[in-house]
């Protein structure tokens, strides 16, 4: 299983992981770090909108974590909603990714 990761988040998340094993239960899960939605301190929606389309394109996929603003976190939304993949949104990487291992084992 895959959980895709925005870019400031990821070297929490990869931590919080590698803390718990690359496994869930019985799932194996990996992350993957995605490019940084902010260039020149403003958001880019064209990286924020093709991060969210690679996490629904993967049927791995179970999860994201990501963004680092509510805007950009609504705007991945309405991409990973319709794939039905959840968002972590405005939390820090290794908390997500604790959540997302913890609706894993208890699943």
């Amino acid at each position: 299983m895959t959980v895709y990761v925005a870019g400031d988040l990821c070297a929490g998340a990869k931590r919080e992981l590698a803390h718990h094993a690359p496994e869930a239960g019985d799932v194996k899960v990996r992350a993957i770090c995605l490019p940084n939605s902010e260039k020149g301190g403003k958001l880019d929606l064209a990286t924020i909108g093709a991060n969210a389309r690679r996490a629904t394109e993967d049927s791995s996929s179970i999860a994201y974590i990501g963004e680092p603003t509510r805007a950009a976190s609504k705007f991945a939304a309405t991409i990973l909603e319709e794939a039905q993949i959840p968002l972590y949104a405005a939390t820090p990487g290794a908390k997500a990714m604790r959540r997302v291992l913890e609706h894993l084992e208890s699943s």
